[in-house]
């Protein structure tokens, strides 16, 4: 089952942990829109299809592709994501918590955080928007699902 999360502080998100950002703008890290769901599946291997970026276009709706600059997923790493219709749009990954949570700018603008928290049947995965982009839940909803299917 998908849970829709109404606006949340960056606290609601999970104990964050080890949590680091590379840039911390006014407001963005404290409001955001989250879809999360409960998965029968290791904490580990959900982790690895959040932060591969070959299995990005499987999950997300809005990627058609992605690669890093170099070959690692750090803190403050880069790359380039293309849209649907060929865009190619830099990215900086601005928030890291390892096996834990990633967050990214895409052209410069704060986008979309993706989370996994360990649990007793396994975990829950969830992603969260910024709070001026409600419009965005519904994609973050099917990537959540599409990330359960993956995970099998």
């Amino acid at each position: 089952m998908v849970v829709v999360h109404t606006l949340h502080t960056t606290t609601d998100i999970g104990e964050l942990g080890s949590y680091r950002s590379a840039d911390r703008r006014c407001g963005y890290a404290s409001l955001m829109w989250k879809a999360s769901r409960d998965i029968e599946a290791p904490a580990d291997t959900v982790w690895r299809i959040l932060t591969d970026l070959e299995a990005w276009p499987r999950w997300g709706l809005t990627v058609a592709r992605a690669e890093l600059d170099g070959t690692a997923f750090l803190l403050g790493a880069t790359g380039r994501v293309w849209t649907p219709v060929g865009v190619p749009l830099p990215f900086v990954i601005s928030e890291l918590d390892p096996d834990r949570m990633w967050g990214w700018d895409v052209a410069g603008v704060p986008a979309t955080r993706h989370g996994v928290q360990p649990t007793d049947g396994g975990c829950r995965v969830w992603m969260s928007a910024p709070f001026w982009a409600p419009s965005y839940l519904p994609v973050l909803e099917l990537a959540v699902r599409r990330i359960e299917k993956m995970a099998r």
